[in-house]
């Protein structure tokens, strides 16, 4: 869940939900056509028993500030609220008597606010252009909770659009020494398999809005070539602003399910992912 507070948008998937459906709108696109792309794109998460409120509350809030609040949406939230679902959701994560009071009283604001009608339209902002943080092929490396170096590869960078994103893809590498070019170019790709996580590789595009609050943690230290071009309107992937939460605490969650349970038997490798594949005929 990644929560931060008990207000409804202090969590990293509110925040994520909101940011994507904002940035498509800013785009030209349609509410309605938006809405459908954000839950089609969200699906593991709709599927989260733990997260998948925070989901419908984001695309709810999202909706009724362009005056388009969708009355299944409004159902299905209105539902969540009144029957406590969300707070037993809370409780079951442990949450104290005091948070969960918060929580009761940040819900019940919520649903007054978007079952009350708003007076104006948000309006589209026009484009910022932004450059990407990493280029194509950049080898990312950072500490692990292990105290040991972890990886990750940049196959993507978008130039001169709105976010400047970045296609990351996480690796399996966990050694005691700096990693080499070499084995950036033989390493296996993090698939998570713990949690809810059905066998997903971590490969997701990075959005940098909250870049400065890490970069410190990140360090580009080799160079390799990709082969292959990645499109960002037609890549089925995720995207994510926080790059410690989504990458490097994956891995570490991952690598610390595996103590006490097998790995994925989904194997991605890096070669899978930076090599064109060749048909001879």
């Amino acid at each position: 869940m990644g929560a931060w507070g008990t207000a409804i948008s202090s969590n990293d998937t509110y925040a994520d939900v909101y940011a994507n459906f904002f940035d498509l709108y800013n785009e030209g696109l349609e509410v309605e056509n938006i809405s459908q792309k954000i839950i089609l794109d969200n699906h593991a998460i709709i599927n989260d028993s733990t997260d998948q409120n925070n989901f419908w509350f984001a695309l709810a809030k999202a909706q009724w500030e362009c005056k388009q609040l969708d009355s299944t949406v409004l159902k299905k939230v209105s539902a969540i609220i009144t029957s406590g679902a969300d707070l037993e959701v809370w409780k079951n994560l442990d949450a104290s008597n005091i948070d969960l009071k918060k929580r009761k009283i940040a819900l019940e604001k919520f649903l007054i606010t978007i079952t009350t009608e708003k007076l104006k339209a948000k309006a589209r902002k026009k484009k910022v252009i932004r450059q990407p943080v990493f280029e194509k092929g950049d080898c990312l490396i950072f500490k692990l909770a292990n105290g040991n170096f972890g990886g990750a590869i940049v196959l993507e960078a978008v130039k001169n659009s709105e976010y400047g994103h970045n296609l990351i893809a996480a690796t399996r590498i966990n050694r005691p020494e700096q990693p080499l070019k070499k084995d950036f170019e033989k390493a296996e790709i993090v698939v998570k398999n713990y949690a809810n996580w059905n066998n997903k590789p971590v490969i997701t595009w990075y959005n940098p809005l909250r870049h400065k609050r890490i970069e410190h943690l990140i360090e580009v230290t080799e160079t390799i070539s990709i082969e292959i071009d990645y499109d960002l309107k037609k890549s089925m992937h995720s995207h994510i602003a926080d790059f410690d939460l989504h990458i490097i605490d994956a891995i570490n969650q991952q690598l610390q399910h595996e103590k006490n349970n097998p790995k994925s038997s989904n194997k991605i490798m890096v070669k899978d992912l930076i090599k064109k594949k060749w048909k001879f005929w």
